[in-house]
């Protein structure tokens, strides 16, 4: 019997009930394979439901702003992936009536969107066979084709797709690939695969030479990049005792674009309280140190992003009325509820929870 008859057996008895599957519609299709990217299912299956619901359409998705976007997406990581989808709902309202692509070679043009959440959505609501392949996928067909090439190249991705056309049936592309999605989470597992009730491992070729834990080739991993977050909590006590302090949105091509965050310093290296007072960065704020009252306890936390370390610093700082209006001139100023309301990155939220508990 050939893979995919085995494969497509398989998997009417063992499909994952998700959410997206009950319909064939693009929308939640598309909203799931952005959501799922470098995300675990556990975790993911709440931000959909929470984003299905407060954008239930296209319309509604382009029509929010993107702060509440982002705000939806907090606490998920990889946030330009929020900022791409937010994008592409208005190019699908601009581009396309609203009207969702129905192909494959149209989702490749929409913002965000690659060749594998592509033919996802193509195969799955369209029926066009192509092989969607992600990590999952791939590491299926290297142990089975026995593809002893790293991951990571053009040619091996190409030989990787090549392989997956030729055994992706014409009549069901979308069970296929939904076959494969769950084959490589349920059974041909990155560790501990379940070889020895593998429906396939007749055909595998890593299986059969005893070579499983080769596949697929292992490559070096990107060194982590570290980086020392100097973060200032100014702060004022309104008359009725609120606490007030100032933020600032994030900008350009870094982590947390258009996200908020306290005042920030960052430095190369660790450095001690001295020769951080002593930094150009608060000339350039035009704050006097004299005028700070500075706490002595400094709040330390790491936070670890898929290739970065960030090392963050938090100081507590209670400013007068002069640094107070200096402030005011280049942060927003808010209380904890206005705070609430903005899409902030988790570890700020972490520090502002502790802070005002």
């Amino acid at each position: 019997m050939s893979i995919p008859y085995l494969l497509l057996k398989w998997y009417s008895v063992n499909k994952r009930s998700l959410p997206w599957r009950e319909s064939q519609n693009p929308y939640h299709i598309w909203i799931s394979e952005i959501i799922l990217q470098q995300t675990r299912m556990d975790q993911g299956m709440a931000y959909y439901h929470r984003f299905v619901d407060s954008f239930p359409d296209v319309f509604s998705l382009a029509a929010a702003p993107e702060e509440k976007v982002l705000r939806l997406w907090q606490g998920l990581g990889y946030y330009s992936r929020a900022r791409n989808l937010h994008q592409a709902a208005n190019q699908i309202i601009i581009n396309h009536n609203g009207k969702l692509p129905d192909n494959y070679k149209d989702w490749k043009n929409i913002k965000g969107v690659g060749p594998y959440t592509a033919a996802a959505i193509a195969s799955i609501c369209f029926n066009e066979p192509i092989p969607a392949l992600d990590g999952n996928v791939m590491r299926i067909l290297t142990r089975l084709f026995a593809v002893d090439k790293p991951l990571n190249k053009t040619a091996t991705k190409k030989m990787l797709y090549d392989l997956a056309m030729d055994i992706i049936p014409r009549d069901k592309p979308g069970d296929f690939n939904q076959a494969m999605m769950d084959f490589g989470s349920m059974v041909c597992k990155p560790v501990n695969p379940l070889c020895m009730s593998c429906v396939l491992n007749h055909a595998c070729h890593a299986y059969q030479s005893d070579n499983v834990h080769k596949y697929p080739r292992k490559e070096p991993k990107k060194p982590i990049r570290e980086r020392y977050f100097h973060y200032f909590f100014f702060f004022c006590l309104a008359r009725d005792n609120e606490i007030r302090f100032f933020v600032q949105k994030r900008t350009g091509n870094d982590i947390w674009k258009n996200m908020y965050e306290l005042p920030l310093l960052e430095t190369g290296e660790p450095i001690n309280s001295e020769n951080l007072l002593s930094h150009p960065w608060w000339k350039t704020c035009r704050i006097d140190i004299a005028n700070l009252l500075l706490s002595q306890h400094v709040v330390q936390m790491q936070h670890m992003l898929t290739h970065q370390r960030i090392f963050a610093s938090f100081y507590r700082i209670r400013v007068d009325e002069i640094t107070k209006n200096l402030l005011e001139q280049r942060y927003l100023y808010v209380n904890i509820h206005e705070f609430d309301m903005l899409a902030k990155p988790v570890l700020l939220e972490r520090y502002i929870k502790q802070v005002t508990s």
